[in-house]
């Protein structure tokens, strides 16, 4: 019982511990997003919405909040698609070095951004193509195509493969089990691998500092905000895009993955 008791108690305070590590400093952003005061450091001088009004009131903020979520759904769906398309071929039909393909397809997750940015960034100029938001969502393809593959393909089972068979007997063609079968019955992988994909495109630097020229996104005007020291206004931005983003996850979990559980 003793020892019960004592495993009990070491579990919860370690599991404190690795939420308290995890969570603190969201919970540090988020209340210092509120603070009456022209820094976002401690003490807590009182509470105040002043820099939730102030960047409303920033249009370049704004803007970059906006490019990035352009940026981020464009980059995510043709990730997304590449990836299914991708997955259902080398999945469902034996293709000539199938092994080396799925290896050349993950390769990019273990190349640093930099190196892809710098590579992509040689080739724009190499082609004439000028720097703007549709060379930073080429950049996001890049890097987020091979993560939308890897979760897509791991979710394609050989239980699927009746079903797909079935729907070829009833007189479907392959397009259409591909589309009306296959893709609904990976819904959840492909909502996962979209979500997870615009979570990673909002929050990348490095490709969007170097592939943008003068539209930039959200985390370059953020790093250009902090160049002159600190700013409360990055505390309400950031306070606002993790509620956007939890906003996002309970509705998904609530209505779709809830849902796909229960069926």
């Amino acid at each position: 019982m003793m020892g019960t008791r004592a495993t009990s108690i070491v579990s919860s305070v370690y599991a404190v511990l690795i939420f308290g590590f995890i969570f603190l400093p969201v919970i540090v952003l988020v209340l210092f997003s509120f603070q009456d005061g022209r820094l976002p450091v401690p003490p807590f001088n009182g509470f105040s919405l002043q820099w939730y009004e102030a960047i409303f009131a920033d249009r370049k903020l704004m803007s970059a909040l906006l490019h990035s979520f352009m940026v981020a759904t464009f980059s995510s769906v043709i990730a997304c698609l590449l990836g299914f398309l991708a997955a259902y071929a080398l999945a469902r039909f034996k293709l000539p070095g199938s092994a080396w393909q799925r290896g050349l397809l993950i390769a990019p997750m273990t190349v640093s951004y930099l190196i892809i940015a710098l590579g992509l960034l040689t080739v724009l100029n190499v082609l004439g193509i000028g720097l703007s938001l549709w060379t930073v969502g080429i950049g996001h393809v890049v890097i987020n195509l091979p993560l939308c593959f890897a979760i897509i393909y791991s979710s394609m089972g050989d239980h699927h493969i009746n079903i797909e068979r079935a729907a070829r007997d009833l007189g479907a063609s392959d397009m259409k089990v591909m589309i009306l079968v296959t893709a609904p019955m990976l819904l959840p992988s492909i909502l996962a691998s979209f979500f997870l994909s615009m979570t990673f495109s909002w929050d990348e630097f490095i490709i969007a500092f170097l592939l943008s020229r003068f539209d930039v996104t959200l985390p370059v005007e953020i790093w250009s905000l902090l160049r002159s020291g600190l700013n409360p206004k990055t505390n309400a931005i950031g306070s606002l895009v993790f509620l956007v983003s939890v906003t996002v996850l309970v509705v998904l979990e609530l209505f779709l993955f809830g849902r796909t559980k229960k069926s």
